[in-house]
């Protein structure tokens, strides 16, 4: 990472607007990664952002999930940067950013037999500490201390404002099921999967001419299994299982492996998350929890050889975690409409093609 400099002006690095300028009130919908920098960056510009989450906290897949015996990072497991724009914020947080270098394999699963090879990586890997969620936290922080957050709040459709009928408003459902119609902005941001994105403007009846690329859209799904091992903790038992901390996987269940205490910044306590392949996910999409759980057990114990039983075992399910079919634009923008779509899923599936999709969609509108 390159040495660590003065803070840019804007999240872009881009210059300060000129006059003549009119802020504008922008509603952006989802407060992932793409989300974050898209209100950062508008936000820098001069505008005015009000923010709007449906889970209980930031960061979408770059998410951690808390327990007793350490955090988990569930989602997103590390994430690498080429962009020098996105190298340009990152030196802003190197206190949270740090480096991990993971002892990684790729595991081959051939006749019930388990081979593991060696995998150095190609650049490096990055990870937000004390968890992965910390970084679009950390970015998102001044929004909500702003009062420009609102959490556990889904946007269920978008609609001409009724008092002013050239701006938006929009009609969302709360974690109390209480309703609650938000309006007055100029412009609205759907900074969510693309599932998700389609259904709103089909529900809305808008973005007609973004919607065929959209329907060529593939996110693949992903069972997610984690495991805790607190009885590794004791004299000359450092750790479980294999010696490699981390692994690619050819098993017909699992594609991914990742020992977290192996994570700098990281709780001691033996832990593992487990990514189900995306084919296996979706064909067990709908299955019970349980049943889940154990049946991704029961492979990771084939993979790894740890047979002791965990102290703590839970598993999360993320519809919508892989893009495999991206849109092949950074964004969309209904420039006369003022409808904006952006996220990962423009790009690909890296944590930089969100940044650059919420910067770029940004861009596009300041």
């Amino acid at each position: 990472m390159p040495k660590k400099s003065k803070p840019p002006a804007l999240l872009s690095g881009s210059a300060a607007p000129t006059s003549p300028f009119t802020p504008r009130h922008i509603a952006v919908v989802g407060a992932g990664i793409a989300g974050v920098a898209c209100a950062r960056t508008l936000i820098q510009a001069g505008h005015k952002v009000s923010l709007f989450e449906k889970s209980m906290g930031t960061g979408g897949r770059m998410a951690t999930r808390r327990t007793e015996f350490g955090g988990f990072d569930h989602g997103t497991q590390y994430f690498t940067a080429r962009d020098p724009r996105f190298l340009q914020v990152l030196q802003a947080a190197q206190g949270l950013v740090r480096p991990w270098s993971a002892n990684t394999v790729r595991i081959l699963d051939e006749v019930g037999r388990v081979f593991a090879a060696s995998l150095p990586p190609k650049e490096p890997h990055w990870v937000a500490s004390p968890g992965m969620n910390a970084l679009v936290r950390h970015w998102a922080q001044p929004i909500q201390a702003a009062g420009s957050l609102t959490l556990e709040t889904q946007v269920m459709r978008i609609e001409r404002d009724t008092l002013h009928p050239k701006r938006w408003q929009l009609q969302t459902d709360g974690s109390d099921d209480s309703s609650r119609v938000y309006s007055g902005f100029d412009n609205v941001v759907l900074a969510v999967p693309s599932p998700q994105a389609q259904a709103l403007l089909l529900s809305s009846q808008l973005g007609k001419s973004m919607l065929p690329k959209l329907a060529k859209v593939d996110v693949a799904p992903c069972w997610t299994l984690m495991l805790a091992f607190p009885q590794a903790v004791q004299p000359n038992l450092s750790y479980l299982g294999p010696q490699w901390n981390a692994a690619r996987s050819t098993h017909h269940r699992i594609a991914w492996l990742a020992r977290e205490s192996s994570k700098p910044g990281r709780e001691s306590i033996e832990r593992w998350t487990v990514q189900a392949s995306p084919e296996w996910s979706q064909k067990h999409l709908e299955d019970d929890a349980e049943r889940v759980k154990a049946k991704l057990l029961k492979a990771f114990t084939e993979i790894t050889g740890i047979r002791a039983t965990p102290s703590h075992a839970d598993v999360h399910r993320w519809r919508y975690a892989q893009t495999t079919a991206p849109a092949g634009q950074s964004h969309f923008w209904d420039a006369k409409a003022g409808i904006g779509l952006c996220g990962d899923w423009c790009l690909g599936h890296r944590v930089e093609d969100g940044f650059v999709s919420g910067l770029e969609m940004a861009l596009a509108i300041a």
